[in-house]
């Protein structure tokens, strides 16, 4: 038998697979690698700082917060502020609005970046591809108040194209904004086309990504770009899809306020009136922080539990989620 093979030669290779674990492993990968972890250290403290340590005062959803007290001084009250904002008249219909406009903007935009992703792969022509793709993708980095700003500008029943185009076809200058029925229309619109371009590229990536085998097969067997757009590159990006799916219902409570609120005006509050927007009007110019805490508490948990059923389910039915 050769030396060093056996029950001999086994040992140090059980020792220094030991060696690996625990304290002495980390200080030996920490020495090797520390440039990596020094670049993780700048977005692990931003998570510290901006996201868990605010949410130790979360607490003051279950206390009567003063300025004075402090958040930890304050009295204690329990469930107080959760059951006035349940009992308040207008829960039902913030709560409905929310809901109702998240998933309208799930919905609706969560097929759009994959069309144009599957569009912009099929085309051959590069400088009519990269031209579209940066057209698409510009709106992405355009600020919220200035896409508002061109919006109501654009929605203007005087000044804006929409109620020339409206008074061409005979319906008269119609005034789109101060009309509750049309809210969501508009927002999920606007969102569409300022997010659209920045989606499909995650999808563009995916495609890439796909074995080229499979579209040599596709192609042998005599499949036309239909069939391959089918069979080869949907399945190919309906893993990425779906953590995009659970991601987008996961936050189905948590839409954004700074368009809402900007879109917001007393015509169509019956409909603008979310969650975000009220508990900003109760938290910030109510100066009512517990309530508002408890409000932004009550959002946060809906939020975790369509999170963790959605990802669930999309597992169970497709093998893949966020782990």
């Amino acid at each position: 038998m050769p030396v060093g093979v056996g029950a001999a030669g086994a040992a140090p290779t059980l020792r220094d697979r030991d060696k690996q674990r625990g304290w002495p492993g980390a200080r030996r990968s920490l020495q090797r690698h520390w440039q990596l972890y020094l670049l993780m250290l700048a977005p692990l403290l931003y998570f510290v700082v901006f996201k868990y340590v605010p949410m130790t005062n979360a607490v003051i959803a279950f206390k009567d917060y003063n300025v004075v007290d402090g958040v930890w001084g304050s009295d204690w009250v329990g469930l107080k502020h959760f059951e006035r904002f349940f009992s308040n008249p207008i829960f039902w219909p913030v709560l409905r609005n929310t809901f109702l406009l998240s998933a309208y903007v799930v919905l609706a935009s969560f097929p759009v970046p994959i069309v144009l992703a599957l569009a912009l792969n099929e085309v051959r022509l590069r400088f009519f591809k990269n031209t579209v793709q940066m057209v698409t993708y510009a709106p992405y980095f355009i600020s919220t108040v200035v896409v508002v700003s061109m919006t109501i500008l654009f929605l203007s029943p005087r000044l804006g194209l929409a109620g020339d185009v409206t008074q061409f076809f005979g319906l008269g200058r119609i005034d789109f904004l101060s009309d509750p029925d049309y809210f969501r229309h508009i927002y999920v619109a606007s969102d569409i086309w300022q997010t659209m371009g920045y989606s499909a590229v995650i999808y563009i990536a995916a495609l890439a990504g796909v074995d080229p085998a499979l579209y040599e097969a596709a192609r042998v067997d005599g499949a036309n770009r239909w069939q391959k757009i089918v069979n080869v590159d949907i399945p190919g990006i309906m893993p990425t899809a779906m953590i995009i799916l659970v991601l987008g219902v996961g936050n189905v409570m948590a839409i954004g306020f700074e368009k809402a609120y900007l879109f917001q005006n007393t015509l169509n509050i019956s409909q603008s009136e979310i969650i975000p927007t009220y508990t900003y009007k109760v938290g910030l110019l109510s100066a009512e922080f517990s309530q508002a805490s408890a409000i932004g508490l009550f959002n946060g948990v809906i939020n975790l539990v369509l999170l963790l059923g959605v990802n669930a389910l999309v597992k169970r039915l497709t093998g893949s989620g966020l782990w």
